[in-house]
């Protein structure tokens, strides 16, 4: 039987994702910080009639990643598939989060995957196989306002994920990665984030299910991806920041407002403690949540979509040349 292991799986997507798998046969290792809803997220994915281990963990401390790792080896003999889902994050100005909170937030947003990659990695290496999701955010494509440590964070992720991709393709290693860009997610980790801006976060629609998030991770783990990236808004902020970032900038401006609701005092959230509240996957908003469970696109799909783009141009030129010698053989 196949194993997973999924990092911040006690709630929100990172549930959602393990449930996908679970859901599909799979044994499932979760790791997250708070062990009462570490229980309680464990005890639902039984209920699906696989194996499932809850190992307690902080993401952002290396040693706990590795010996959560030899601990999945011990039980369940392999690792199949790892998804560093895990993330924190401060909503405030850039200039009102301190040193110390770009560090807590680069250390369980960005170095968590870090960890991640190289536990699992050291076990493919030695099955021969294996498969490494980096969940990530359309934010780390175009950065948004209030979120500077978390933007930054999950940028950091591409920058490592495409230099080791690189180093795995030279060894021609079978072990794949893969980084998934998320949109607004309909998730209780807006309620539980740190904030002092004075308001309520709010995620700007269109807003996306979590299980449409992992549809996506698991189809990479199946079909292997470089990129894919979910939800329309995901898209149009990639293609928005490639053909006019300057334009991209002033929009995100301009969402400033819109993310900020009903005020509220600051709130230190679970930057440095796991927040209280039950294993959820769904947050408040499910009403706003868009429908689809099938919206995303691969770096597959963007391949193909260029080379019939440039088949387009090709023949549209073909054609203004034979229309162009037609007109001049047409004057002679």
């Amino acid at each position: 039987m196949k194993v997973a292991v999924v990092t911040g799986a006690s709630a929100g997507i990172g549930l959602a994702i393990a449930e996908r798998f679970a859901k599909s046969g799979w044994q499932v290792a979760i790791l997250a910080r708070g062990a009462g809803r570490l229980d309680e997220a464990k005890r639902q994915l039984e209920r699906h009639g696989g194996g499932v281990l809850a190992i307690e963990a902080d993401v952002a401390d290396s040693s706990a990643v590795s010996a959560a790792a030899d601990r999945v080896i011990a039980e369940f003999g392999r690792i199949d598939a790892w998804v560093n889902n895990a993330m924190t994050t401060v909503v405030a100005p850039a200039h009102e989060i301190t040193p110390e909170e770009y560090q807590q937030v680069a250390a369980s947003t960005y170095l968590s995957q870090v960890y991640g990659t190289l536990a699992a990695l050291r076990q493919m290496r030695r099955q021969g196989k294996g498969a490494i999701i980096q969940v990530s955010s359309g934010l780390a494509i175009r950065a948004a306002p209030l979120q500077a440590a978390y933007c930054a964070a999950k940028a950091a992720v591409g920058g490592f994920t495409d230099s080791l991709r690189s180093e795995l393709i030279a060894e021609k290693s079978p072990v794949t990665l893969s980084v998934v860009y998320l949109p607004g997610v309909n998730t209780p980790q807006p309620t539980w984030a740190r904030n002092r801006t004075g308001h309520e976060q709010v995620i700007p629609d269109p807003l996306f299910d979590p299980r449409l998030c992992a549809e996506a991770v698991y189809s990479s783990v199946r079909n292997p991806q470089r990129e894919i990236w979910v939800g329309r808004s995901t898209m149009m902020m990639a293609l928005g920041q490639a053909l006019a970032p300057g334009i991209a900038d002033r929009k995100a401006a301009s969402m400033m407002q819109a993310q900020q609701g009903d005020a509220m005092p600051p709130r230190d959230g679970n930057l440095a403690t796991p927040a209280e509240g039950l294993a959820r996957i769904d947050g408040p908003r499910t009403r706003d949540v868009v429908g689809s469970r099938s919206e995303y696109i691969t770096s597959r799909d963007v391949r193909l979509f260029k080379l019939a783009a440039a088949g387009g141009l090709l023949l549209a030129g073909a054609a203004l040349r034979a229309l162009t010698r037609g007109s001049l053989g047409k004057r002679r």
